[in-house]
């Protein structure tokens, strides 16, 4: 099956993180198409790239170098081929081979395999709540399964620990296999090339039933459309009724109003607790903004708003004839008409390749600190303040 061809159920391994959370959108989120956005598109075409040299590292005889040429040389003709996901895939096979490599025996090897996990999710082959998925690739060695997958975005980083998509692929491997290998263990990881992230996490094969057991719980719940919401930021972000939903009206509501609080100001050891429920206020303001407009645009009424024009822009219809009128009257075009700039450091490296950039000019590349930012606790990198240490203040070395 092709990427592109598969369509989303209702209990998908891929949006288990958002009815598990929340068991009811599971339904809601009948009401509204399943449609593609360009980096779902974009992320598709990738997978199918990797997926291509992956099976010609591990099954070259069955998939040679001729036959990859002859696959990416057509994936190429697609609108949305970018270079750079040459050098993306290579690392998530780089991964693979040193995986691999690293073990005293070669391991079992499954490519896009599908996994199930009916049990779980109370799912028979005929109807749409899912019970199997296809994981990117699955090692199987000593006592261990190693389900790996491949997330080509780079807007929101995806961790392996506790991921639900990649336990639910882990149930699914463990039935599928039991009978063959004697496993004991559970190793689940992410790669996310386009941010530099490879993220790991292992459990064991009773931690790993003890949150099937857990599935088959919100499960039951989510197939009824049963069971409490739970608007915020993450389980919100992609369901595709979280333009209308009713529940995340009310929840971001009665956060950006105060509407359930007495008009006094709130405490410091407040603050933390308001930043985290009130994450997704703005992303539901968004959120309701752009589907308001385009039920204008459609001609629909939403009360006291309307579509209008926004500020026009001006473009040349002959920019090489406009610009040589100019030059004929006297502008010069080094000093007036074209601006030279050099490419950011990022376009550079995107554009020679990031080992090729490393090697080249590697030593000129200086890493400056970021401007602070507020993240959520559990984010790894460290602390930072602006409190001057004692070191800091008598020069002592650290």
């Amino acid at each position: 099956m092709r990427h592109e061809e598969r369509q989303h159920a209702l209990l998908s391994a891929s949006g288990a993180d958002r009815w598990l959370a929340c068991p009811p959108s599971a339904r809601l989120e009948e009401e509204f198409p399943d449609t593609e956005s360009k980096a779902a598109a974009e992320g598709t075409l990738a997978h199918e790239l990797a997926e291509m040299k992956v099976r010609n590292y591990f099954f070259t005889k069955e998939f040679g170098k001729r036959k990859l040429n002859n696959a990416v040389k057509k994936l190429k003709e697609d609108n949305l081929w970018q270079e750079e996901m040459q050098r993306h895939t290579d690392t998530y096979l780089e991964y693979l081979k040193n995986t691999a490599l690293s073990l005293k025996s070669a391991p079992g090897v499954r490519i896009e395999q599908r996994v199930y996990f009916r049990e779980y999710t109370f799912a028979d082959p005929k109807s749409r709540i899912e019970g199997s998925g296809i994981a990117d690739c699955i090692l199987l060695y000593g006592d261990m399964v190693h389900v790996i997958d491949f997330k080509y975005g780079q807007g929101v980083p995806v961790h392996a620990k506790e991921n639900p998509q990649l336990q639910l692929y882990a149930l699914g491997a463990y039935h599928l296999y039991r009978m063959l290998y004697p496993i004991a263990q559970i190793k689940l990881t992410i790669v996310q090339p386009r941010l530099d992230a490879v993220s790991e996490w292992e459990c064991s094969v009773e931690e790993l039933l003890k949150f099937g057991e857990y599935v088959k719980e919100r499960a039951a719940l989510a197939v009824k459309g049963e069971g409490e919401f739970a608007p915020g930021k993450d389980t919100c972000r992609f369901c595709r009724a979280r333009e209308l939903c009713e529940a995340r009206a009310k929840y971001n509501v009665r956060l950006a109003f105060f509407t359930d609080q007495k008009p006094s100001l709130i405490r410091r050891e407040e603050v933390g607790e308001y930043l985290k429920k009130g994450e997704d206020v703005a992303n539901w303001l968004e959120d309701l903004k752009r589907y308001a407009l385009k039920e204008c645009l459609a001609g629909k009424e939403i009360r006291g708003w309307k579509a209008v024009e926004g500020r026009a822009s001006r473009a040349w219809t002959d920019m090489d004839a406009a610009f040589d009128v100019l030059m004929r009257g006297g502008i010069a075009p080094e000093a007036m008409l074209w601006e030279r700039k050099p490419l950011t450091l990022a376009q550079v490296e995107k554009l020679v390749g990031k080992k090729e950039f490393q090697e080249a000019v590697g030593e000129f590349v200086v890493k400056k600190p970021g401007k602070p930012t507020l993240v959520q606790e559990a984010d790894p990198r460290p602390a930072v303040t602006n409190q001057i240490t004692a070191a800091d203040a008598f020069g002592l070395d650290a």
